[in-house]
């Protein structure tokens, strides 16, 4: 029945080689993973199949949240422009997805259009209907930050009453989707808005399993002073204890994502250094990219595997004549002693199965008399892969992420470019630690020269020089570690002479001074 099990030999003697990641994940999925999907009906329980444009893309930014926190805003600030087709304000204006994408030509493509488009991985989303379609868009814009990135605009979540109305789709489903297939989801919140609502939790619960792509974002934080801003991060950080069930506390990224003044500008310092950490982490993606797609398909696999486990399951308890709708009743019901039987036999953890309520809503709805037996051979397939050629695809991971940092980022222009400003006295921490004085006439040591001259002289110099010894219970009273006095010992004594000269020492009471303050210092 499958050809491609005859030569299965002859490729483990003679393995396939991949020139890139992605054309091996290709391979790997299509030939190893795809077959067992398709005689287990996993595309019509999980997930429709992978296409070429999914290992293609570039990394994708979902960002999730309420109406007005500021989505369409974020993405006009990482831009510094417009896009074709939006539309911001304090009432829920976006009310489709919007997919920000590259293009020379700024245009929008419909919804029903980018389905058919087969250079674009959006084709699965047909199966939404006509009613999610006609709110589904690609935005082509022509910025340099998306030719290292795709972004994702979402309908704002609804609450009170106008969460009731019906969207004429399957909304969660939708993000279901996207976020199998993101490299990150970016969940904003309102500072002047922390309550969840329900369609939101059922969101945030759409997005189970991707933990590790969550990052939260506290947005329009400059909109209350240092004092709100504590109690309104506790408020968030217990919120999102009741909907992120997972045991570690969420990165949380305060700051205000827009071109305006700020109105509480006392926390500037903080929204600066957030911002920073927020874009480093956006720009690391296109770097991690493969490694995203590889671990995302080994998740796949694993969930495959364990998925034809239950349906074979399932058949072998399945009467052949007589019983049938009860049976398959009690076997719905029971699903989870069916879990614990595979579970046991097979040595799989709980926690690759999926989930039991869906999987139980999805059975109802098929025909059991057509769900096949066990095919070892396709199982054995799957082992293979996990074992020899995902450890392949592995070693070529770490060749590929590192030739992007030894040129320049990926992702660069628009907000992006601020982050590495060495020009300006605007640039992050510029003028500041070590930093400080550059550009300026007089040395940045000169400013406490005296006290430290005077501390100096104390010391008992010889021939204009004080000894390690001499120098060494001065610099101890910081309480600094002995480890961090040796580094600045050996940046202040420039000749290199075992000793310190008044220029030396003053050196070295700067370089305390800044760590004292939490000032970074560049040992190199």
């Amino acid at each position: 029945m499958f050809s491609w099990i005859s030569g299965d030999e002859s490729r483990r003697k003679h393995p396939e080689v991949f020139e890139t990641v992605a054309e091996g994940l290709k391979s790997v999925y299509k030939q190893k993973i795809l077959p067992l999907e398709q005689q287990y009906f996993f595309h019509e329980f999980h997930s429709p199949a992978l296409d070429d444009p999914d290992f293609d893309a570039k990394p994708m930014i979902l960002l999730v949240g309420q109406y007005s926190t500021g989505k369409t805003t974020f993405i006009r600030y990482l831009l510094e422009k417009d896009f074709p087709g939006i539309r911001i304000g304090p009432e829920p204006t976006t009310d489709r997805f919007i997919v920000v994408m590259h293009g020379e030509n700024e245009n929008i493509i419909p919804g029903n259009a980018l389905v058919v488009d087969p250079k674009k991985q959006f084709k699965p989303l047909s199966k939404f209907g006509n009613a999610f379609l006609n709110r589904f868009q690609c935005s082509c814009v022509n910025s340099p930050v998306l030719k290292g990135l795709t972004i994702v605009d979402t309908p704002g979540i609804l609450s009170g009453e106008k969460q009731r109305v019906d969207r004429g789709y399957e909304f969660t489903g939708v993000l279901e989707w996207f976020a199998e297939r993101v490299d990150r989801i970016i969940l904003l919140f309102d500072a002047h808005k922390l309550d969840i609502s329900d369609e939101f939790q059922r969101s945030i619960e759409a997005l189970k399993g991707h933990d590790d792509k969550i990052r939260i974002v506290l947005n329009k934080a400059d909109m209350v002073d240092h004092q709100q801003l504590m109690r309104v991060y506790g408020a968030l950080m217990w919120s999102l204890g009741k909907v992120l069930a997972t045991p570690e506390v969420s990165r949380v990224y305060i700051g205000s994502f827009w071109d305006q003044p700020l109105r509480y500008d006392s926390n500037r310092r903080l929204f600066e250094a957030e911002e920073q950490d927020l874009f480093a982490d956006l720009q690391s993606l296109p770097r991690n990219a493969a490694l995203r797609k590889l671990n995302d398909l080994i998740k796949r696999a694993r969930l495959a595997k364990v998925h034809a486990y239950i349906i074979s399951e399932l058949r072998k308890d399945f009467p052949t004549m007589f019983g049938k709708d009860s049976k398959k009743k009690e076997l719905i019901k029971n699903i989870d002693q069916v879990y614990d039987k595979i579970r046991r036999e097979h040595n799989i953890s709980i926690g690759d199965f999926p989930d039991k309520k869906r999987m139980q809503e999805m059975l109802a709805k098929h025909d059991f008399t057509k769900f096949p037996s066990l095919k070892p051979k396709l199982l054995e397939a799957i082992d293979r892969m996990l074992s020899e050629d995902i450890a392949r695809l592995m070693q070529m991971i770490p060749a590929e992420s590192v030739k992007p940092l030894d040129i320049e980022p990926s992702v660069k222009g628009g907000a992006f470019d601020g982050i590495e400003d060495k020009q300006t006295p605007f640039g992050f921490k510029k003028g500041e630690g070590v930093d400080a004085g550059a550009g300026e006439i007089d040395w940045i040591v000169s400013r406490e020269r005296n006290k430290w001259d005077k501390m100096f002289e104390d010391l008992g110099p010889t021939d204009g020089k004080i000894s390690g010894s001499a120098a060494k219970p001065e610099m101890m009273k910081s309480k600094l570690p002995n480890s961090v006095l040796a580094k600045i010992w050996k940046l202040a004594d420039v000749d290199h002479d075992g000793m310190l000269d008044q220029d030396e020492f003053a050196r070295a009471m700067n370089l305390i001074n800044m760590k004292l303050n939490q000032r970074e210092i560049k040992w190199t």
